[in-house]
């Protein structure tokens, strides 16, 4: 049995999806329409740059969309895949926009709609240079959450924003949080390491933005998944469309509970794990949280033969 994995923001790159761009004309319509809808042109900036402009947070968050979306109707529709191969989908993030494009939950240009807003409300949230984020590497989840439970935090933020797989937990909040929560793991010489990020994500600074995209979900139609949805929030399968609403609205400042979405989805005799989109990032946390699970990253037309080649056997 296998599931689908989107990635979110931080895989994000020039030039990504360009192999399939070039090759599919289905691709170029995809990449064409987002321009489109979004009256920008998107594909232009996912293909050609600048990287900085990229990176800002309106705009990765569609291009991201736009790119594993190729992806996955190339796999289908090009290489044939049967949908009945795989079984649940969850997306980190931003990505769980794009599983539920993928299992027919949402309208793609809906969706394009809703994040290049999402990047808008999240970045104007916190201003610049106020928030911070950081990544715990080889702790325990429940050891971190009972060290920040223990602290007098005053006005100090700082809040579990991603628990990413065994050993990788991602923290959140205000500049001075952020940094007062740092000084207590040195001190217990636990391994930190700050992240280039432009506002603080998944935290309760979010809630403004909570608050904007709660309206502009609202006005858009959800419809009951195709497949499986493996909700950010709940870490569990969500169907009900008005349910799959709340969470997202939810998820902007709630903590990533990928690592436990993981497990459950593997306690589900789930054993293939397939990524796409930019980059191997959810797979490389899927390798440190689920033992023997087979990983596949699809980057490219080869990685697409190379699976199918690999269930074949």
């Amino acid at each position: 049995m296998s599931a689908l994995l989107f990635p979110g923001q931080g895989s994000q790159l020039v030039g990504m999806g360009s192999e399939f761009y070039n090759n599919f004309d289905k691709v170029k319509k995809i990449f064409n329409f987002a321009d489109e809808k979004l009256n920008f042109p998107l594909s232009k900036l996912i293909l050609e740059g600048p990287s900085d402009e990229l990176q800002l947070t309106q705009n990765t968050q569609p291009a991201i969309l736009t790119v594993s979306y190729s992806i996955f109707k190339t796999l289908i529709e090009e290489f044939n895949f049967e949908l009945d191969f795989f079984k649940y989908f969850a997306g980190h993030s931003l990505g769980e926009y794009s599983a539920l494009v993928c299992a027919e939950s949402l309208k793609f240009e809906d969706a394009l709609y809703l994040l290049r807003a999402r990047g808008e409300a999240m970045q104007d949230a916190v201003p610049l240079g106020q928030g911070s984020m950081i990544a715990v590497l080889g702790s325990n989840t429940a050891d971190i959450i009972k060290l920040i439970d223990s602290i007098d935090k005053k006005d100090k933020i700082f809040e579990i924003a991603n628990d990413n797989a065994i050993g990788q937990i991602i923290i959140s909040g205000n500049k001075e949080g952020v940094e007062f929560f740092q000084k207590e793991l040195k001190q217990r010489k636990i391994k930190s390491i700050p992240l280039k990020v432009s506002a603080p994500f998944h935290c309760s600074l979010m809630k403004p933005a909570a608050k904007v995209m709660e309206e502009k979900i609202i006005g858009v139609n959800f419809k009951r998944p195709t497949f499986n949805i493996i909700s950010n929030v709940t870490a569990k399968n969500e169907a009900e469309p008005e349910r799959i609403k709340k969470l997202l609205v939810e998820q902007i400042y709630s903590p990533v509970r990928w690592r436990e979405s993981m497990i459950n989805i593997s306690k589900l005799s789930v054993k293939n794990f397939i990524e796409l989109g930019p980059g191997k990032v959810l797979t490389g946390m899927v390798k440190r949280t689920i033992k023997n699970a087979n990983c596949f990253s699809i980057n490219s037309i080869d990685d697409i033969k190379n699976l199918k080649n690999e269930f074949k056997k």
